[in-house]
């Protein structure tokens, strides 16, 4: 027979896409933010960064040797982890402190629960979240143009200081987080993956409008663009929130994980502990995945909608 029937299992069509080139693409929508960021924080952010993408692809390597599981550190996935990790931390980090929450991130949140597509949480935020229980003083130091001092976000929260300009916070001429300060980067590069197609606009649009609209709401004295262009939002929003392996399936519970996401972000903000709650609002969220997927599941294949009944 010149064409022989193949019996395989599904999938039976399959896109060109790999989690690589997934990987990749999501790595190169965040260089924007990087070159900001050694504009901004000079060469000190490029260490973190170089130290946090290298502790997360050794700790991924020697992990799986040791477990006899195939190595898989070229998919990328450590890398994009170890990128997002120092994203999330400020420039004058102890490198030490970034190394080891590249392998917390990695063999605990990761590979403790199976590896790649298995984790329950976001490994990045879950390293963020666990290096600033441990060294709160060394994860809440900002500097800018070598001198101490707050975020736009503290500012509001202590009502202390003067907030920067709406131009300042555009471009990232702001304390904060390596890869946080410039929304225009990190806007560019989220409409980038909204245009590849890596992810949905449905999470990182409702996110931010729900959190706009919630400080408003709230009265906070920022006003609702500060709000947007203030901390991890924009980071957060595009980048960990859309995680494919710890947001919902289907478009309605993705709406739905982007609004909690956003009230619980807003309720830190206005009367938490902390200024800042866009980590924890997705990791709490991350934990709420599995209900959402129950309670949205996709219509089967042919199924028919159902009517009421005359």
């Amino acid at each position: 027979m010149n064409n022989p029937l193949v019996i395989a299992s599904s999938p039976h069509i399959r896109a060109e896409t790999n989690t690589r080139k997934i990987m990749a693409n999501v790595i190169g929508a965040l260089v924007p933010a990087g070159v900001a960021s050694v504009y901004f924080f000079g060469p000190r952010a490029v260490a973190v960064v170089a130290v946090c993408v290298a502790s997360c692809v050794i700790s991924e390597a020697v992990w799986q040797k040791l477990s006899g599981k195939k190595t898989t550190v070229s998919d990328l996935s450590a890398a994009l982890t170890g990128l997002l990790l120092a994203y999330n931390l400020p420039p004058t980090i102890p490198l030490w402190m970034g190394a080891i929450g590249g392998a917390f991130a990695m063999i605990i949140v990761k590979h403790f629960f199976g590896g790649l597509g298995q984790n329950i949480i976001n490994p990045a935020l879950a390293g963020r979240a666990m290096m600033l229980s441990c060294w709160p003083v060394a994860m809440t130091t900002w500097t800018l143009d070598g001198v101490s001092g707050p975020t736009p976000l503290a500012v509001i929260k202590l009502s202390e200081g003067t907030l920067p300009s709406l131009v300042d916070m555009l471009i990232g001429h702001v304390g904060g987080c390596i890869g946080e300060t410039s929304s225009v980067a990190l806007l560019l590069g989220g409409a980038y993956l909204i245009w590849k197609g890596i992810i949905s606009w449905r999470i990182p649009v409702v996110y931010i409008i729900t959190v706009a609209l919630l400080s408003a709401l709230f009265g906070r004295s920022g006003g609702p663009v500060t709000e947007m262009l203030s901390g991890g939002l924009i980071l957060g929003a595009f980048y960990m929130a859309t995680d494919y392996v710890t947001s919902p399936m289907t478009p309605p519970g993705q709406i739905v994980f982007a609004f909690g996401c956003g009230l619980i972000a807003s309720l830190i903000r206005a009367f938490g502990g902390y200024p800042e709650g866009v980590s924890y609002s997705i990791l709490i969220m991350n934990l709420a995945v599995p209900i959402i997927d129950r309670l949205t599941p996709p219509r089967v294949l042919g199924e028919a909608k159902r009517h009421a009944s005359k």
